[in-house]
């Protein structure tokens, strides 16, 4: 592996509209994040969480194309369905008993895989489990440091 291979900055610029919703830039995309009305958001743009699971989706859709790819597969094309699952009452204050985040997400696939034995399929996605980063970081502790300065 090459010394440039070994770490990847990712760098994503947001700047506040209001107390829902943020202008996000990463490179030369922008999008902007909302929550709905009913959490007192304007709708204007998908919520944090679910741009969490979109990112999860689109990062799947690659690895399971790369590892199919490089395991001789052909995937001739392929659905997820993402549900995740949350208690809402960390975020907002009512109870701290649970986590504030998903405890729980599950994604469907639906692969078009010409010829791939079930057994050939499940190792695809055992190794798509393991490989996509997204999923990793969703897993495991990863170090988040948060500081302020004032503008």
């Amino acid at each position: 592996m090459s010394e440039a291979m070994r770490e990847m900055r990712v760098v994503v610029r947001g700047k506040s509209e209001n107390a829902t919703r943020m202008n996000v830039a990463a490179g030369r995309f922008s999008m902007v994040i909302d929550e709905p009305r009913s959490l007192g958001g304007t709708d204007g743009g998908p919520s944090p969480v679910q741009v969490l699971l979109m990112s999860l989706a689109g990062c799947l859709n690659v690895t399971e194309h790369e590892v199919a790819k490089q395991r001789g597969l052909k995937l001739n094309g392929m659905q997820l369905k993402i549900e995740g699952v949350m208690n809402p009452c960390a975020f907002i204050g009512c109870s701290f008993e649970e986590r504030a985040g998903f405890q729980q997400i599950q994604v469907t696939v639906e692969a078009d895989m010409e010829g791939a034995t079930q057994e050939e399929i499940d190792a695809w996605l055992e190794e798509t489990e393991a490989r996509c980063p997204v999923t990793d970081n969703v897993r495991a502790d990863t170090t988040i440091s948060i500081t302020a300065r004032k503008q």
